[in-house]
């Protein structure tokens, strides 16, 4: 079992709790005046949506946006909170056409994938974004907690690292920032 097939099955063997825990806040929500500004059109993709916090923020301020996850416990969640589009899927194969979405959204949930699937995934990103279109990630930074109570898996990274990655698959205007003590945010445009 690779290590996103592994993480889901930890989402899913302790549902209720992770529910609870992340559908209490949207990042989205939290850091709006942020947010807001990155994406160049109303069409957004909330990849690794989980119970859908974050796809209810996007879709509660006018966008149209399509929640994607692979654990099945929150899509079905979701489904019952969300007004919007919600799809069961792994994020380095989406089942959607090219240049679908204006923005793609990857908040805590990039970090699953392994980092020799990650070159991949980011070209899934770059091509079901329309041009112009931008991405907007976060991951854990390198050095950070390792969250060995459980079997989740969480790849960890540092900014020239990031940032080598998502201009490799094809993205420009790569900014990778600090947020916080233990995330970097990934902010990344396709071309006009």
């Amino acid at each position: 079992m690779d290590e996103l097939a592994r993480t889901s099955r930890a989402y899913e063997t302790d549902s209720d709790a992770f529910v609870d825990k992340y559908e209490t806040e949207s990042i989205a929500a939290r850091f709006w005046d942020d947010v807001d500004p990155k994406f160049p059109g109303d069409r957004i993709l909330d990849v690794g949506c989980g119970p859908g916090s974050d796809t209810a923020a996007f879709t509660d301020r006018g966008y149209d946006v399509v929640g994607i996850d692979l654990t099945r416990a929150f899509v079905e969640r979701a489904h019952d909170t969300v007004d919007a589009p919600l799809v069961r899927g792994d994020m380095r194969t989406l089942p959607f056409t090219d240049s679908t979405f204006d923005g793609v959204w990857a908040c805590a949930s990039l970090l699953h994938v392994p980092r020799r699937d990650v070159p991949g995934t980011l070209r899934e990103f770059r091509r079901v974004l329309d041009a112009p279109g931008a991405l907007v990630a976060t991951l854990k930074r390198e050095g950070t907690d390792r969250h060995a109570d459980d079997d989740r898996y969480f790849e960890r990274y540092a900014s020239d690292d990031v940032h080598a990655l998502a201009t490799d698959a094809g993205f420009a205007d790569v900014t990778v920032e600090p947020s916080g003590d233990r995330w970097l945010q990934l902010t990344a445009k396709t071309d006009a």
